[in-house]
């Protein structure tokens, strides 16, 4: 495995596989990685020839400075781990060479819309950071695939539109979330628990589940669903963001037609905002 600093390192690499005809496939990170990057990474090398995997964590889609500096940071552990798992090229870009211009004069790339609500309405300009990085990453590395993760469903959706919208070269894949034996959805941020929030935190990913089974089971009620996910939430010890139930193409309010739903939720526990969702097919 490389590991590349460059803008200019990273495509003559990716020019070289080209011309060779290898397909290309990149698996875009902020680091800190587990099991659930790990598994974007197996499905990567399934898709494609070479696996390009970026490590940068990206102020942009942070709206809370102190969020930024403190999210956990493991270069040498990711890169020995990246490099046990067949990655041909890890690239890991300094802040300068993806964004030049001082970060307020950085041109954004916005999908609007879709990128307003849930975790956009919580975490405002968020989407717009994600979007913005992505973007550059794919004009720096050309790949003929990327891969992301289901546990930020609201993200892949947007992936998907702005990547139509903008009619760009590159397939998406989405693979599922990867969970821990309790159900708990793998992410950096299970990190901020404390050991008594992380025996309780599974009861997110129950509250998810006791909602699609009643889903499944005909109450249409929806928003006394959500309002019962919240309450389960708060009763578990969470501070609840959001509980919705939505449909799963573009996460509009359902209209009682649809095949596919999702219900998405976003929680406090302690330090810890976790997210997770889970898909509802009907049809």
């Amino acid at each position: 495995m490389q590991t590349l600093r460059t803008i200019a390192a990273v495509r003559s690499a990716v020019e070289c596989w080209r011309t060779s005809r290898e397909r290309v496939a990149l698996v875009p990170t902020m680091g800190n990685l587990h099991a659930g990057h790990l598994a974007l990474v197996a499905r990567a090398a399934q898709l494609a020839d070479r696996v390009v995997v970026s490590i940068f964590v990206n102020p942009l889609q942070f709206n809370d400075q102190d969020d930024y500096a403190r999210y956990p940071r493991t270069f040498e552990k990711d890169q020995q781990w990246l490099a046990e798992h067949g990655v041909a090229v890890l690239f890991a870009p300094l802040l300068e060479d993806i964004y030049p211009q001082q970060l307020e004069n950085v041109t954004r790339v916005e999908v609007p819309g879709l990128s307003d609500i849930l975790e956009g309405a919580s975490r405002l300009g968020h989407f717009r950071g994600v979007t913005t990085v992505v973007t550059a990453l794919f004009n720096i590395v050309q790949p003929h695939v990327a891969v992301f993760g289901e546990k930020d469903y609201q993200q892949l959706l947007i992936i998907r539109r702005m990547v139509a919208d903008l009619a760009m070269p590159v397939d998406i894949e989405g693979v599922a979330t990867v969970r821990d034996k309790d159900g708990l959805a793998l992410s950096s941020r299970n990190n901020y628990l404390t050991e008594e929030e992380r025996a309780r935190a599974p009861a997110l990913f129950g509250a998810l589940g006791n909602t699609a089974e009643a889903v499944k089971g005909g109450r249409c009620d929806f928003s006394t669903l959500e309002e019962e996910g919240c309450q389960t939430l708060a009763s578990e010890g969470f501070r609840p963001d959001y509980f919705c139930i939505r449909r799963a193409e573009d996460l509009a309010e359902p209209i009682g037609s649809e095949e596919s739903l999702v219900i998405l939720a976003a929680a406090y526990l302690g330090k810890a905002r976790l997210i997770d969702n889970v898909p509802v097919r009907l049809k």
